[in-house]
């Protein structure tokens, strides 16, 4: 069984290499206040603050993702991740959309921690912690869309990619301007730091309008 999803109509079949934006979301550095004005940071982010989540962390939709047995629960960081349709490289905004072949819903577990400017690895890249949506969208707005995260049958949280930062079409122009995207690469626009927290034996969801439902459980 593969490590994460395969699909086999187009667009494209993922590679297998997924992005996250980090502080993407305005409540984020809302909720550092302070500390980012703070040594080391001393500012908030100029650019783009990315981290990976390496092909040890995919899991197709309708498996389990893995609790750690260090830790009691995980965040769920709800974001639309935009798969890339051709080689990006130094793209200008107002064409940036056109190297997005479409987009999917991605449940980014994580370590819950404090630092979110240069976070371990060990916090983000665990094994089986980032469940991908089993159909890739098109012909969706994705700074239009919000998302509705369930744990338990219960909605627990609403995450809006209106807003943002830096929106799709901005963070992709900024992301390629100092690295190559290519094709079937994912980048996540960006989750709320305060996702609600899943424990083992748990159900959660990700829903947004016009896109297939993701469903995670966790072990």
């Amino acid at each position: 069984m593969p490590l994460f999803p395969v699909y086999d109509e187009k667009p494209y079949r993922l590679s297998g290499v997924v992005y996250g934006a980090l502080l993407n979301q305005p409540s984020a550095l809302e909720q550092i206040g302070a500390a980012a004005h703070e040594p080391p940071h001393k500012a908030p982010p100029k650019g783009p603050v990315l981290y990976m989540k390496p092909r040890n962390t995919l899991v197709p939709d309708g498996q389990a993702v893995l609790i750690p047995e260090s830790e009691e629960a995980m965040r769920v960081g709800a974001s639309i991740g935009l798969v890339i349709g051709r080689a990006a490289c130094r793209v200008a905004a107002g064409q940036a959309l056109d190297y997005v072949s479409g987009l999917l819903l991605v449940a980014d577990l994580i370590v819950p921690h404090d630092t979110f400017y240069r976070p371990s690895v060990r916090f983000v890249a665990r094994d089986r912690s980032c469940l991908l949506g089993g159909k890739i969208a098109t012909d969706l707005d994705p700074d239009a869309l919000t998302i509705d995260v369930g744990v338990e049958g219960k909605l627990a949280q609403q995450v809006s990619m209106q807003g943002l930062v830096r929106p799709a079409a901005r963070l992709l122009a900024d992301v390629t301007d100092f690295m190559t995207l290519s094709v079937g690469d994912v980048l996540l626009m960006g989750a709320r730091i305060d996702g609600p927290l899943v424990r083992r034996g748990q159900v959660f969801s990700l829903a947004a309008d016009g896109m297939q439902t993701l469903e995670g459980t966790t072990q």
